[in-house]
């Protein structure tokens, strides 16, 4: 009778049928990483974890989330979004430079307008020289993101740009309990918002149809062009959004601050199941890749390695967590 039972699990639990699982779903294998990777970091420095290590995990993950919300729509709907970066980085400058250490809800209005407007004003860029002149997405975001940069240096002459009202600083950084970053009362609004724009409203449908193949998407009566194109406004907004609450973590912003973001970001999104080739993905999948990059970059910082060393390093293995996501022939090509 033990012995049929255990044959009976035997067969119900095969290596091969979980590992199958796993491919199907890229957030379950992202979370699983990040389980790891924060066991070994635990392991390598066990008087690091504590209270303030949890929480600085929690903010830079709800960050890398929300700044990575726009890419997640730009790519599912098959273009690619680098000048989330540059973005971020501006309207941090827009933050720091308009409050200049002033608390008032007509200062955070303003600052709200201002980056909202330049991130929907590059976004309309990116989409139009995508769409109208018909450049591809990764060098146009590319060139635009160059020159947003070059501008911050314009503005500030390479100098920091203000300080955030202390207020504001709290809204994000504050400890509830001494563990639990203010910036998730940002989150519990935001991302509810992303995954309803995704999942239920329709033009996320016509996204997703777009992504899968713009001709068919055409044929049923989606605006193809305005889909695109509002796609990258909307990037270019919540790119903005998230450089506010960057300001508020920073305190302060130079030129290009969240650079890494453009990058960083685009990963990000990829790992949690996202592909090249457009059509699919979801914004859950895009929370576990962001905890996963924040966990591994944690990791690297307790290995105490040279600069240059841990940029090596992580490259690598962002190029093995690319390799593992994107097999199928359809995302390689």
């Amino acid at each position: 009778m033990t012995s049929s039972k255990n044959v009976g699990m035997t067969q119900r639990i095969q290596p091969g049928k979980v590992m199958a699982a796993l491919r199907r779903s890229p957030p379950l294998v992202a979370f699983l990483l990040s389980a790891l990777l924060f066991l070994v970091t635990i392991l390598i420095n066990p008087r690091g974890f504590n209270n303030r290590f949890i929480g600085s995990l929690i903010l830079l993950t709800t960050l890398l989330a929300i700044s990575s919300a726009g890419q997640t729509l730009v790519l599912i709907g098959g273009g690619m979004d680098f000048s989330v970066g540059a973005v971020m980085s501006a309207a941090a400058i827009i933050t720091t430079y308009t409050m200049d250490k002033q608390d008032s809800l007509m200062i955070y209005l303003q600052v709200l307008a201002l980056s909202l407007v330049m991130g929907a004003a590059v976004g309309l860029l990116n989409g139009f020289f995508v769409i109208r002149i018909g450049l591809p997405a990764m060098i146009v975001t590319m060139a635009v993101s160059n020159i947003i940069t070059r501008l911050q240096y314009v503005f500030t002459s390479g100098s920091p740009a203000g300080w955030a009202g202390q207020k504001f600083v709290d809204s994000v950084i504050y400890r509830f309990f001494d563990l639990i970053p203010a910036i998730v009362l940002y989150a519990a609004v935001f991302m509810p918002i992303v995954f309803w724009l995704l999942n239920r409203s329709k033009f996320g449908k016509q996204v997703y149809m777009v992504g899968n193949n713009r001709q068919a998407a055409l044929l049923t009566g989606v605006r193809v062009n305005w889909v695109i194109i509002a796609t990258y406004v909307i990037s270019g907004m919540m790119s903005a959004f998230a450089g506010i609450l960057g300001a508020g973590y920073k305190a302060t912003a130079r030129v290009d601050i969240f650079g890494e973001y453009a990058f960083t970001s685009l990963v990000a999104v990829i790992v949690g199941g996202t592909t090249f080739s457009g059509g699919v993905g979801t914004y859950g999948g895009t929370i576990a890749g962001a905890l996963l990059m924040t966990v591994l970059s944690n990791l690297l910082t307790t290995l105490r390695l040279p600069q240059t060393s841990r940029d090596i390093l992580n490259g690598l293995i962002i190029i093995l967590l690319l390799m593992m996501y994107n097999r199928s022939k359809a995302v390689r090509q």
